[in-house]
């Protein structure tokens, strides 16, 4: 007989759980015949206990098979299946080029996006500023697309890792989000259930990092990497740096402009192309569609220049139902906010330090991000052009420039910047892009 007290009281005690263990009490999870008390007590238990990794492996698959498994075989892909995941950031738009640049590459993306919450901005928000566009389409829409074009964006649908959904609930308001091994398992259910053969993660450090410090930013990387590979997936990471926005922009219309312009080779901000260069090319390698970084990275420079990632990325968009003439018009289709002013520097001086999280945050408040999962976005606000650190500016001269919808909202992240971006009299040592890789050992 199932008792879920049973294995809560294991866990409470440091016993390593089952493979039994785990998958019945995920199957309670599914059924509902586990209460969310119980959820919330094995969650804390394992909070503070941890997993081994043998149980973290154990808890990723058992949640990948409380649903619906996407599987690939039968369509006789000519390339692998891989895909990325990031932590989350300001200004983070890697997706939306990566995706096409791997299918450029030879690769098959099925990129499961989620919506952005706090102050990290969520892929699937960025795309469904494009009118027309469908995130959830029907499971055989999404194989269709991903067979035809190389790549589909859509967000998670109810059928893929319900077990996850509702424990993920439970531990957003029981204090145990941060768990290493249940934010592991929470990843990896989602992206096993995409029937991947590679995964690469994009771990962040900094300012505007989920992870609070560089140690648990490492230790979560080491740990998905680990129990990625024993269920089965192709697993490496990257640490990379989080503590200014990524893009020049950051807002759901405003970045994926922003995409847009880096596909068709229109502008590149320098630090945005190297980290998704190098996420790029840690796909083709885990995948097998490059033998080393360096051939990884003459084929993506391929993809982009002769504009074959570019044309990707306009038939994705079309295919999920926005305007076939995206990529030549998208100014036309993405309306611009009321509002377009700079926030003015009150000293000169170098940008000594961002508070990056505080800066996502001005963007939730001026409407484009939530606050609760329910919340409605103004996809036609943010802030763009941004200054770097280390740069010296002049006073009066801008930070950013704030997409706003009425004055108060203008007035509020006004105030919000200029607390964000802090100003020194010398500048601060450069910060590396890519802290470090970590590959199976």
């Amino acid at each position: 007989m199932f008792l879920p007290q049973e294995i809560i009281r294991k866990k409470r005690d440091g016993q390593a759980l089952s493979q039994q263990d785990i998958q019945q009490f995920v199957a309670g999870i599914t059924d509902g015949s586990v209460a969310d008390s119980q959820i919330s007590a094995l969650t804390m238990a394992v909070y503070f206990n941890g997993m081994a990794l043998e149980e973290n492996v154990h808890m990723a698959l058992a949640m990948r098979d409380s649903g619906r498994r996407m599987q690939w075989s039968d369509l006789n892909l000519p390339g692998p299946v891989v895909d990325k995941h990031s932590t989350g950031g300001v200004g983070d738009v890697v997706s939306l080029m990566l995706g096409p640049m791997v299918a450029a590459c030879g690769g098959f993306v099925p990129m499961i996006s989620g919506r952005g919450l706090g102050h990290t901005g969520g892929t699937l928000d960025k795309l469904s500023a494009i009118p027309g566009y469908n995130p959830f389409p029907s499971p055989d829409e999404f194989r269709r697309v991903v067979k035809e074009v190389g790549v589909a964006i859509i967000g998670q649908t109810s059928d893929l890792a319900p077990a996850d959904r509702r424990v993920y609930a439970v531990r957003d308001v029981t204090a145990t989000v941060e768990s290493v091994a249940m934010i592991t398992a929470s990843i990896l259910s989602k992206k096993l259930a995409a029937g991947l053969d590679a995964l690469v993660m994009d771990v962040k450090a900094g300012t505007g990092a989920f992870m609070p410090t560089m140690e648990k930013s490492v230790e979560l990387a080491e740990r998905i990497v680990k129990v990625g590979n024993g269920a089965g997936v192709a697993t490496s990471a990257l640490i990379t740096e989080m503590s200014q926005p990524l893009a020049w922009t950051a807002g759901n219309s405003i970045e994926t402009r922003e995409a847009v312009r880096y596909l068709k080779g229109d502008e590149r901000n320098p630090r945005l192309h190297e980290v998704t260069m190098a996420l790029c090319a840690e796909m083709l390698v885990v995948g097998k569609l490059a033998k080393d970084e360096a051939e990884a990275r003459d084929k993506l420079q391929t993809a982009l220049d002769s504009g074959r990632a570019a044309e990707i990325f306009g038939r994705m968009v079309a295919a999920l139902g926005g305007p076939a003439d995206f990529m030549e018009n998208y100014d036309s289709h993405m309306a611009p906010a009321p509002i377009v002013r700079p926030v003015l520097a009150e000293r000169a001086g170098f940008v000594g330090g961002m508070d990056t999280r505080g800066i996502g945050m001005a963007v939730c408040a001026l409407g484009g991000g939530r606050r609760l999962p329910s919340d409605e976005l103004d996809f036609r606000v943010g802030l763009s052009r941004f200054v770097e650190l280390g740069q010296r500016i002049d006073a009066g001269a801008p930070l950013a420039f704030i997409h706003a919808a009425d004055e108060n909202s203008f007035a509020d992240a006004e105030r919000r910047l200029k607390a964000a971006i802090q100003l020194a009299d010398a500048a601060p040592s450069a910060l590396p892009l890519v802290y470090q890789k970590i590959r199976q050992q």
